[in-house]
């Protein structure tokens, strides 16, 4: 999963998905064998999703999480974004294979080119521990400004294990041990989503998939926005 701007700095770094570009062609198969995509149907199934909406998915790598976002919500209009070239092309791709019309555009998550207010609802899977501190603070900061009023972020990531050992298990980080793996968000998710102006932050379940647990959490952006 590549972390997720405009690409400003055509030198700005990103970590493509298996954390390898030669890898690209191996992450849908890869994820599909050890059924890591299952855990993204209840990411969708709280974002409560009406036809209508516009959605965006942060980070969207190959396009899996915005093609079946689209899958289930047909009336939707779908939005994915990603830094990778090669990964969009291949999201572009699956898109076209299912029929779906879906928007993918280059770019990081924590400068992105959409006008203010203008989505429903702001998917992020597990890209988010990519990111370094101040990272995350810009793009929680930029997911509520594209937020419509009393729209709502809705967030996958890896946490760690409770635990006797849950202070030496890094879960889901065995395939980037070259330290993408920046920062953990254990603790932190909530306090990190109010302090950049969301409301109701919480978590909402907790789940395990090959790579170890993951938690799935939620945010709105507040009914009225400050002029």
């Amino acid at each position: 999963m590549a972390t997720a701007g405009t690409i400003d700095d055509a030198e700005r770094s990103y970590i493509p998905a298996l954390g390898k570009r030669w890898l690209l062609p191996l992450y849908d198969p890869f994820l599909w064998l050890l059924g890591a995509d299952k855990s993204k149907r209840p990411l969708i199934e709280q974002a409560n999703i009406k036809a209508g909406h516009r959605v965006l998915d942060i980070g969207c790598g190959t396009g899996s999480l915005a093609v079946l976002i689209k899958q289930m919500h047909p009336n939707a209009d779908v939005v994915g974004i990603d830094p990778d070239p090669a990964g969009l092309a291949v999201a572009a791709r699956k898109a076209k294979r299912r029929g779906f019309s879906i928007e993918f555009d280059r770019g990081f998550a924590d400068h992105m080119p959409y006008a203010d207010a203008s989505f429903d609802r702001v998917f992020s899977s597990f890209m988010f521990h990519h990111l370094a501190k101040g990272e995350k603070t810009a793009t929680l900061g930029e997911v509520r400004r594209v937020l419509k009023a009393g729209g709502s972020l809705h967030l996958l990531d890896f946490v760690r294990e409770h635990g006797p050992h849950s202070g030496t298990a890094e879960h889901g980080n065995w395939i980037h041990r070259h330290g993408a793996v920046a920062e953990r968000i254990e603790g932190r998710m909530i306090s990190l989503m109010n302090e950049a102006g969301l409301i109701d932050a919480r978590e909402v379940l907790r789940g395990k998939n090959f790579f170890g647990p993951i938690a799935y959490y939620r945010a709105a952006s507040p009914a009225c926005k400050p002029a």
